[in-house]
């Protein structure tokens, strides 16, 4: 069988065993070294020469899945999964047998450091997710495996966002628990497993390093950050064990 990414001159039929990745960049590729690197790539298909605990274990050697369908996006907020994921999915007409979802950190980003807001967009999130993953149910059934990330934090839980660059924050660690907490209510809701990429992630940010460093693979292997807010490729393969984990079929 041979691995196919989605694109435009992608035919798929139904045979095809589709795994769907949306969401924002902490699925993508960009980040963690190249094409193939990022979180739903390894889950997919590993890069054996990088992490060799991996080989035989991704979607592909396990006979899982024969394509990914990639529609996540460096940026996207949980608007954008509503307002242009969901509809492109619907559009390729494709039955996933596996779903990974990442949203929420963007959302929280776009309103740094105004408390009143961010409380608005918690809101809306809830309101998102729960559009999201009930329409995934809809068009998957129950059985079909999804998973939904929960949202890291760089500072290791010390809310200190002057360190990597930013402006003064102290109540975005409430705020980003808060976030966590309405993903796993409505992914509870709709059996929907949580990839807890928040507590794996704990003690691999600022407390071990520098978040904001822009290397996809620094020496030192603890730190899973790049960019202050992206996953290097340390990162990536651990939001990949995550999402399996969650998926209840790799490890």
């Amino acid at each position: 069988m041979v691995a196919r990414r989605v694109s435009n001159d992608t035919v798929m039929t139904s045979s095809s065993r589709n795994y769907v990745a949306l969401g924002n960049s902490v699925s993508i590729d960009d980040y963690a070294g190249g094409k193939g690197q990022g979180a739903a790539s390894l889950l997919f298909v590993n890069n054996d020469e990088r992490f060799p605990d991996w080989r035989g274990r991704d979607l592909l050697s396990t006979g899982l899945a024969d394509i990914l369908v990639l529609l996540a996006r460096d940026g996207s907020t949980s608007s954008d999964v509503v307002g242009r994921q969901m509809p492109l999915l619907g559009d390729l007409g494709v039955a996933p047998v596996a779903v990974t979802i990442s949203m929420g950190g963007n959302d929280l980003l776009a309103v740094f450091s105004d408390t009143r807001a961010a409380a608005t967009e918690v809101g809306a999130l809830r309101v998102n997710a729960d559009i999201v993953l009930s329409g995934l149910r809809r068009l998957v059934g129950p059985q079909v495996p999804i998973a939904l990330a929960t949202v890291y934090d760089p500072s290791d839980g010390s809310g200190d966002a002057s360190a990597v660059g930013l402006k003064p924050w102290p109540e975005v660690t409430e705020l980003l628990g808060e976030l966590n907490e309405v993903l796993r209510a409505v992914a509870m809701a709709y059996d929907v497993s949580v990839a807890e990429v928040h507590q794996r992630f704990l003690g691999h940010g600022l407390s071990v390093g520098d978040p904001s460093q822009m290397e996809a693979e620094p020496v030192n292997r603890s730190l899973w950050y790049c960019g202050v807010v992206e996953p290097n490729a340390w990162g990536a393969s651990e939001i990949r064990a995550a999402y399996c984990q969650a998926l209840d079929g790799l490890r």
